[in-house]
């Protein structure tokens, strides 16, 4: 697969696709016309420079020492300084993934031409990510705004041969791995090392790697939501298509639509059709309410940001044709700092209904299944602390869905005094939906033992064959044994694409 980029059409899927595939997997390439843009910016930046005039990024100091000229032969030292003395990200390094994400979306906002940076700079991060050098990037270290400005320059070093990269699973200098290729550091000049480091792109990778897991989360809630109604025989009554049009929420409506699907056809479903139940509890009547409003913050960010990856996020921002160059702030990263935080609550959210699904399996006096899904329960502990894990998993969502977006802290001596902790946002949501894909895992644990308890009625054809997979990899528990492995087993499966081919194989995709 190749991916060209231009700045204009950069999508979700290729962002992921990138950032998950290595070397001959996938190249990334300059889109026609880009180079011929790139070229003509820089030029445009070396006009100033032979002119003399003073232009903030180009010829000035930085942040809070903007006002300060800088004669034309230091320009080249203060770009390097620039980047030097900016590397103080600190933390755990950013995994492959997540790094690549970043070269290829700062790639791809330089390749728009308004940034008047080196080409040859733009080519060397599409050869990092061709032949699969992974700078390493500390974690922590921006707060959003200015651009991901400590990050960034973790890269922008590699660049310039001075940093550290991951290279044929090695820890080496960036010097010798650029060598390793054939290429050479680029050598920076005026705009160059601030265009490299001014804009949005690490806050953009981790909240579009975020999107893309989240699509599939927000479907495995409903396949496991379904699946536990049948595994403690509950009702499909709730998922009327009635009820929900006299609500008509995008997201509800989907879910419902979902569980209908996933649940026809069930035998367990119809064998309690005259039992004495009359309600069941929240956690399974308003599924589609809340995976529903779930669904809803991922439409919400997906919207935003389909405006952002496709955005110029540096500064200042060089309009050749108009000859004009702007100081402005689309580094700043609010819209996609909010949003971020409204996915990891909504997130959370199918974390805390999928635990309170689990308590309803764990408990014989509403399920009227063996206590913690197991025979001879007293010698056997069952499934009792894999609840127990997630309801720990849950709480923490709970305290990591605190807003980073509603904080601030002023820096460069106040001219930088309103941030948006953007990257903090990012790195929460990566861990949130993390830990609500554990609690999925365990619900399938749960649902599908909570299932083999129904015999001899089955399930939907949809269902038994989610079944089916998981007991490939989970045998049923007939006497205790060591869970975690289990669970391990289950993510292993959720990664690949082998439920959501067995869905579609029986019903169709889900919405």
């Amino acid at each position: 697969m190749e991916v060209k980029i231009n700045g204009l059409d950069l999508s979700v899927q290729q962002i992921a696709a990138v950032a998950y595939g290595k070397g001959k997997d996938i190249t990334v390439s300059l889109a026609e016309g880009s180079m011929d843009l790139l070229i003509k910016s820089k030029e445009y930046v070396e006009k100033i420079v032979d002119e003399g005039k003073p232009v903030y990024g180009i010829n000035t100091g930085f942040g809070a020492l903007s006002d300060v000229h800088i004669p034309k032969e230091d320009l080249a030292k203060l770009q390097v300084n620039l980047i030097r003395s900016h590397c103080t990200g600190v933390g755990a390094p950013f995994n492959t993934e997540v790094t690549r994400a970043i070269m290829l979306l700062r790639a791809n906002c330089l390749a728009s031409g308004y940034s008047g940076v080196n080409p040859q700079a733009v080519e060397l991060l599409l050869d990092f990510l061709n032949h699969d050098i992974c700078p390493i990037v500390p974690s922590k270290g921006s707060v959003g705004a200015s651009g991901d400005l400590a990050p960034l320059s973790h890269i922008a070093l590699c660049l310039i041969g001075e940093g550290q990269v991951i290279y044929k699973g090695k820890e080496v200098r960036a010097d010798f791995a650029i060598d390793q290729i054939g290429k050479k550091p680029i050598e920076l000049g005026p705009k160059d090392g601030l265009a490299l480091i001014n804009g949005t792109a690490v806050m953009v990778a981790l909240g579009a790697l975020g999107i893309e897991k989240a699509e599939r989360l927000m479907k495995l809630a409903d396949v496991t939501a379904a699946l536990t109604c049948d595994g403690v025989r509950g009702s499909l009554r709730a998922f009327d298509g009635r009820i929900q049009n006299l609500k008509p929420h995008p997201g509800q409506i989907q879910t419902a639509n979902n569980l209908r699907k996933l649940l026809s056809g069930s035998e367990v479903m119809n064998s309690h059709v005259d039992c004495g139940k009359v309600q069941d509890p929240y956690s399974l009547r308003c599924v589609p309410q809340v995976h529903g409003a779930c669904r809803q913050t991922l439409n919400h960010i997906k919207e935003v940001f389909s405006y952002e990856l496709n955005a110029v996020t540096d500064n200042p921002l060089i309009f050749r044709e108009e000859d004009d160059v702007i100081s402005g702030g689309n580094f700043h990263g609010e819209a996609i700092a909010l949003a971020m935080d409204y996915l990891a609550m909504g997130v959370a959210e199918i974390c805390n209904i999928s635990e309170r699904r689990v308590e309803k399996m764990m408990n014989p006096t509403f399920s009227e299944l063996p206590a913690f899904l197991i025979e001879s329960s007293g010698l056997n502990s069952g499934l009792m602390i894999a609840h127990v894990t997630a309801a720990a998993l849950t709480s923490e969502n709970k305290y990591l869905c605190h807003p980073a977006s509603v904080d601030s802290v002023p820096t460069s001596t106040d001219k930088e005094d309103h941030v948006s902790m953007g990257v903090t946002s990012g790195r929460k949501l990566q861990e949130v939906i993390d830990n609500a894909f554990n609690c999925l895992a365990i619900e399938l644990l749960c649902a599908t033992q909570a299932l083999d308890f129904q015999r001899p009625n089955k399930s939907s054809p949809a269902l038994e064959g989610v079944h089916r997979i998981i007991r490939q990899h989970v045998p049923f528990i007939d006497e205790d044994r060591a869970f975690h492995i289990d669970i391990e087993n289950i993510i292993k499966v959720i990664k690949t694409d082998e439920i959501f081919t067995e869905i579609t194989k029986n019903i169709g995709g889900l919405e």
